[in-house]
């Protein structure tokens, strides 16, 4: 058995999509999953988009993405230049990507924003995650901010402290234009993944935490 229930006589190579609406939401929210995912299953083929990056950000999104798909052999990485912040306000335009893109990949797992996440941009993603595939496995992920809008996650994927190691390691090396923020440090990433692993129970300490609103076998 795979992770997340998959078989091992799944058709191969396992197809995941990962959405993030800047730059570096998608390492924040799920990149130790897709550091353990790509050490643990052999054949895996990952779609990696970033929908609002542009210039330096844009150049940033690129060579992270590279970093965490190093061990996956076959994957794609797209960065669109949606204005930051806009998103909701372009909305036809995004819409439309999600609908060309829902006719060009069919993944059997999916990494998004959190429904309830009070960023604009990453709520408008998930939304259109949910509106555009509606027969996949669905994980929306967590992005702390000062908004303070955590919840109660109900998936959770323990990891090894070398694996979260990596993946702060990457953030805080690639993405230098976010490194000024106060958040933006070793302890935040850490200690997220510190507290999903103590309500995980998790025996390696570590987790990341998702919210799946459905499940269907």
């Amino acid at each position: 058995m795979l992770p997340f229930g998959f078989s091992v006589d799944h058709p191969s190579p396992l197809k995941i999509l990962c959405l993030g609406a800047h730059s570096d939401d998608i390492e924040i929210g799920c990149g130790g999953t897709i550091l353990r995912l790509t050490r643990e299953i052999p054949e895996l083929e990952v779609r990696w988009i970033v929908l609002g990056a542009a210039g330096p950000r844009k150049t940033e999104a690129i060579k992270s993405a590279q970093l965490f798909l190093r061990h996956a052999p076959k994957n794609r990485i797209l960065v669109r230049s949606f204005r930051d912040g806009f998103l909701p306000y372009l909305g036809y335009k995004v819409k439309d990507y999600f609908e060309r893109l829902k006719r060009s990949y069919a993944p059997d797992l999916i990494f998004t924003h959190y429904r309830r996440d009070l960023h604009q941009d990453h709520r408008i993603v998930s939304e259109l995650t949910w509106n555009t595939f509606r027969d996949h496995l669905i994980l929306e992920y967590e992005v702390m901010k000062y908004d303070g809008d955590l919840g109660s996650p109900n998936f959770f994927v323990h990891l090894d402290k070398r694996i979260c190691k990596e993946k702060v390691r990457v953030l805080r090396t690639v993405f230098r234009t976010q490194n000024h923020r106060a958040w933006f440090t070793e302890d935040t990433f850490l200690s997220l993944m510190r507290l999903r692993g103590v309500e995980s129970n998790a025996p390696t300490r570590y987790a990341e935490a998702f919210y799946c609103p459905k499940v269907v076998f």
